[in-house]
């Protein structure tokens, strides 16, 4: 049995998706100040942390979270402006507030404390913008009104972190109250769910607030509650009980006369009166139980909608879902010397079963990558303050999914190619103005599936890259041979080299030489290619080719001399037979026409030193890499394979032809291509060829 939800690891997961709520309510409010909804769903993600965070003992963030709410409550009354230094501090609040619930006690007083008085300097000045209908008016008394309250949560109130007592500690901090608890939902002891909220209240309430602040506290739950709030005229004395029941709509005013004397129950005291037949009351009786049994279904389908599932359950998942499919690999290759249809049949059924789970396991682990984008709005913000530049973050294709573990370890490269972009590619406001240009700077990202890959391009519109000085920086650098020819997009990938870095100077933003290198290590690791395309005087485009996963993949089975293949099925255009006159004639140059295009192939017998005899009848694989086709000779294509990637242990870390390995149906071991680096290095192969 797995342990039991720690519920303080629950609230910090909440609570950091209420933080990136936060933070992109805010960087919007910055560009729409006037958009309501916006200062709403600011306000409601500081409600929902103040609440949450006193009901798991974080009082700190609570009590910091509480100046902060109240400053917004302002905004949303029209008493403040949402201004762009109240979004500034808001934001550094916010950073404050990460540090209170990832490490309360490393987290700095001094910074709250200064961030409470710059709220507070803001707090205390009125809204520029502020109309004189919607200021507050201090001199004018505020009239005091009663009210009866009825309210019923919904049962699942306290699983999904609502708190009724810190609702009926608020509903006392508006004026004075009597709270009377209503118990007529509790069923006997041994029926009860102690995981249930049963009770409903009656709260007779005196405040000078306005109506608007009752509903307020309960602003979270208002949808899937029964809330009831009647205005009480106090002026004319209390009133009988009776005449309190009929008024709340109770019960009847005639019933109630006939049954002030009687004992019994209300339906047998109606039914006694011949007011109602016996089967009216038990048609309502079971309308209501109906009712209550549809709600509760309701309730009970909405709650079961999503569920949170530890990250590590899923990757234990997707190892056991590899481990099938190498099993069925193993029946399949077992079912071939058999003559039984019967276990053919089943093969095949497990086959597609097995299939299915593996599509479905992949799809639980993909998440969109605009939970990723979201990430650097703030960071071009930042950046912006910090160069003095006008700078604007777009985003397209945030729809497009992507394996988790490849998301979580794209998130480093992004930053540096977008601190580049910002620092290095666009201009200065003047420069731009010079140049014909808007003075703000614009840095795009995208994303978009391609066949098992997916394309994530960071694009700026700034002054392209250098290519003279990057080549000198090169040939300074011993990274090239001084007058070597080199095309373009080869002297692009310069930048990549560690320690490389064209800045005359070290900044805080970039400089060092380190981060290029970063996202070149990252992204091989992650099995994808980079790409770079600019425009002198227009901007630079980098392109991130990754895999959709990094568990199970679609591979074409080859086999070289006595070893056998995987090449990834996402890199193969098409499969060609290679002629032995073909192959005589192109023992000089290594070239295939393919339907009037000429396209380089790399013969892996000779790459591998393989000492078997040919196949008579050899066959080319056509891949792609980037713009690059390129041909891999091999002695047979055995058919499509479900590759479950195994990595490499650290003995063979160095050999980059190879991205990892498959175990296969006979219980052998089959090495995965990386075509990227194998292109490489034929192509290194194929220039020392024409040297020589």
């Amino acid at each position: 049995m797995s342990p039991a939800t720690d519920p303080a690891a629950t609230f910090l997961a909440e609570a950091q998706e209420l933080l990136e709520q936060l933070e992109a309510a805010l960087l919007d409010m910055e560009e729409r100040p006037d958009d309501r909804d916006l200062v709403n769903s600011a306000f409601r993600a500081l409600h929902t942390l103040k609440g949450s965070g006193a009901m798991f003992g974080f009082d700190a963030l609570a009590a910091f979270t509480h100046h902060v709410e109240n400053a917004f409550d302002q905004v949303r009354k029209g008493q403040l402006a949402a201004s762009g230094e109240l979004v500034g501090v808001a934001l550094a609040s916010r950073d404050h507030m990460r540090a209170l619930i990832q490490a309360p006690a490393e987290a700095d007083p001094a910074t709250g404390e200064a961030l409470l008085a710059r709220l507070a300097a803001l707090v205390g000045a009125p809204a520029a913008g502020a109309s004189a209908a919607s200021a507050p008016k201090a001199q004018a008394p505020t009239a005091t009104a009663t009210w009866r309250i009825r309210f019923r949560l919904p049962a699942d109130c306290m699983v999904m972190g609502s708190n009724p007592l810190m609702m009926l500690d608020e509903l006392r901090g508006l004026g004075t109250c009597d709270v009377v608890a209503l118990t007529d939902a509790v069923p006997a002891l041994e029926q009860l769910d102690p995981t249930c909220c049963l009770l409903a209240w009656d709260v007779m309430l005196t405040t000078e607030a306005p109506r608007a602040a009752i509903d307020e506290v309960f602003l979270f739950v208002l949808d899937d509650m029964d809330l009831n709030v009647e205005p009480v005229d106090a002026a004319s004395g209390p009133k009988r009980l009776g005449e309190i029941l009929v008024e709340r709509g109770d019960v009847d005013p005639v019933a109630i006369e006939q049954a002030l004397a009687a004992q019994s129950r209300l339906g047998e005291v109606l039914v006694g009166h011949a007011d109602v037949s016996p089967d009216a009351v038990a048609s309502a009786l079971a309308e209501q139980r109906h009712v209550r049994e549809a709600e509760a279904a309701r309730v009970a389908a909405k709650a079961n909608d999503s569920i949170r599932v530890p990250a590590e359950r899923l990757d234990t998942l997707m190892d056991r879902v590899g481990e099938l499919v190498i099993a069925q690999a193993r029946l399949r290759q077992l079912v071939l010397g058999s003559d039984s249809a019967a276990l053919k049949n089943v093969a095949e059924e497990i086959e597609r079963l097995a299939a299915e789970l593996r599509d479905t396991t992949m799809g639980i682990r993909t998440v969109p990558i605009g939970s990723l984008f979201g990430r650097y709005r703030r960071l071009v913000r930042d950046l912006a303050r910090d160069l003095g530049k006008d700078i604007a973050l777009t985003t397209t294709g945030e729809e497009t999914e992507l394996d988790k573990t490849v998301i979580e370890r794209l998130n480093d490269p992004l930053v540096h190619l977008i601190r580049n972009c910002a620092d290095h590619g666009l201009e200065s406001a003047e420069a731009r103005r010079a140049a014909g240009k808007p003075e703000q700077g614009r840095v795009h990202l995208s994303a978009v599936h391609a066949g098992a890959e997916v394309l994530v391009r960071i694009t700026d519109d700034g002054h392209g890259l250098d290519r003279n000085r990057i080549r000198a920086k090169a040939e300074e650098q011993g990274l090239i041979a001084a007058g070597a020819k080199l095309a373009d997009g080869d002297i692009y990938q310069l930048i990549f080299a560690p320690g490389f870095s064209t800045a005359s100077e070290v900044t805080s933003v970039s400089g060092r030489g380190v981060g290029m290198d970063v996202v070149r290590r990252t992204i091989d690791s992650l099995r994808g290619t980079v790409e770079i395309d600019s425009t002198p005087g227009e901007g630079t485009q980098v392109t991130l080719r990754l895999p959709l996963t990094l568990a199970i993949i679609d591979g074409l089975l080859v086999r070289v001399g006595r070893g056998r293949y995987v090449i990834p099925l996402a890199a193969v255009e098409e499969c060609v037979e290679l002629s032995a006159a073909e192959d005589a004639r192109s023992r000089g140059r290594s070239f295939l026409n393919i339907r009037g295009d000429l396209v380089p192939f790399l013969r892996l017998r000779e790459m591998f030193n393989s000492q078997q005899p040919a196949d008579p009848y050899q066959k080319v694989v056509i891949v792609s890499t980037g713009e690059l086709r390129v041909g891999l000779v091999v002695d047979q294509v055995i058919g499509d394979h479900q590759t479950v990637i195994k990595s490499l242990s650290k003995l063979h870390a160095d050999v980059e032809c190879f991205s990892g390995a498959t175990i296969l149906g006979d219980g052998t071991v089959a090495l995965i291509f990386d075509v990227a680096h194998l292109v490489e290095r034929g192509q290194a192969r194929e220039e020392q060829m024409k040297a020589s």
